[in-house]
């Protein structure tokens, strides 16, 4: 059967709906949380990554024709909250132009991608720039060629390897009540003209990919949960390999951990701060999705307060310790869960002391 005859005889959807029930077994892992709240997370977790799949993969998957998408409505591997991020398909042996506006957000990033999700969990970068790097125009607009090699001329490069299939932007807040993101186009340079009709092959695809996508997102995080708890309650330095594999920023070091605390303890995190322009703290649910974002459950270099000799105290509890300096965050009723802390751009790395207390003693 071809891939045309099986979308035709509808084989190609039901492959895609099985699929998609395969990947309920990372949910149901006897490795998971099976509280109901860890259960219903996990599975409204999937539905979001279908929903985003679908998307990138089937309406928004031509290279040839790429649009910037806003992954507002989905969360995966511990977002940043912070963060505005972007995505567009392309491919490493295209040409494409980015042009935009920086905005007055204080931190932005685009890197270029191999995607590979599907297949073995991986995101490596095949290019990045920074603001750093980032040159603009008399009139502030910026224009950033993607391409394999360096066209002449060009003031901003953004290096593709055969293997790219993506580009991702972070754009990151320190201050969103005063600062405003940018906003960016890409096209690719000598478009092919109007899109062709839609070849039911490609549809078969395009429906297997987005289904391998949703279960290779979901078991990729949950094995790095189940990695985090071996060490409870801290925040080591698992190495950053595995962490820039999987699509993170060069320019961060990661510190995740797992926590779990029992009805009045807390978490308490101390460390110095280095001089970064950027850091931030999160907590995260088991699916490292970070939690409400309506409640307090980040802190970073602009709304913490530190302690009188400069040191960073934050305390991880169900109900609010008091005291600005402790730097509360809030469990969101969860008893476990992941979580990040993130220095940007920082020359050293400290790794915070961890302890669990008794929550009345910060009282």
């Amino acid at each position: 059967m071809t891939d045309a005859d099986a979308v035709s005889s509808g084989q190609a959807w039901t492959e895609f709906c099985r699929a998609l029930e395969r990947a309920g077994e990372v949910i149901l892992a006897d490795t998971a949380p099976d509280t109901p709240l860890d259960r219903a997370e996990g599975f409204r977790y999937l539905t979001r990554l279908t929903r985003e799949m679908l998307y990138s993969c089937v309406d928004n998957a031509d290279p040839d024709r790429p649009r910037f998408h806003e992954l507002d409505l989905v969360k995966i591997g511990a977002d940043n909250p912070d963060n505005v991020y972007l995505s567009a398909n392309i491919r490493g042996d295209r040409e494409y132009r980015i042009t935009g506006r920086r905005g007055t957000i204080a931190y932005f990033s685009i890197g270029s991608k191999a995607n590979r999700y599907a297949k073995d969990g991986t995101m490596a970068s095949t290019g990045e720039l920074t603001d750093a790097d980032l040159v603009a125009g008399p009139d502030g607009t910026i224009e950033i060629t993607a391409a394999a090699t360096r066209p002449a001329g060009a003031k901003n490069w953004l290096p593709l390897a055969p293997d790219s299939t993506g580009l991702v932007v972070r754009q990151t807040y320190l201050d969103r009540a005063a600062e405003a993101p940018g906003e960016w186009h890409i096209e690719r340079l000598d478009p092919p003209g109007v899109a062709p009709p839609l070849d039911p092959a490609a549809l078969e695809t395009a429906l297997r990919r987005a289904a391998l996508s949703v279960h290779g997102t979901a078991a990729t995080f949950a094995h790095w949960a189940q990695t985090f708890r071996e060490r409870p309650n801290e925040l080591p330095d698992f190495g950053q390999n595995m962490f820039q594999r999987a699509g993170g920023d060069p320019e961060i070091f990661y510190l995740h951990g797992y926590w779990a605390l029992k009805s009045g303890e807390a978490w308490v995190i101390e460390t110095e701060v280095p001089d970064c322009p950027y850091w931030n703290f999160q907590l995260n649910n088991w699916w490292m999705e970070s939690l409400d974002h309506g409640r307090r459950i980040t802190v970073n270099k602009h709304t913490a307060h530190l302690q009188p000799d400069g040191r960073l105290r934050i305390v991880v509890a169900a109900r609010d310790p008091g005291g600005a300096a402790n730097n509360w965050i809030d469990t969101c009723g969860h008893e476990s869960g992941t979580a990040l802390l993130r220095w940007l751009g920082a020359t050293h790395h400290p790794v915070p002391t961890c302890k669990v207390v008794p929550l009345e003693e910060l009282a």
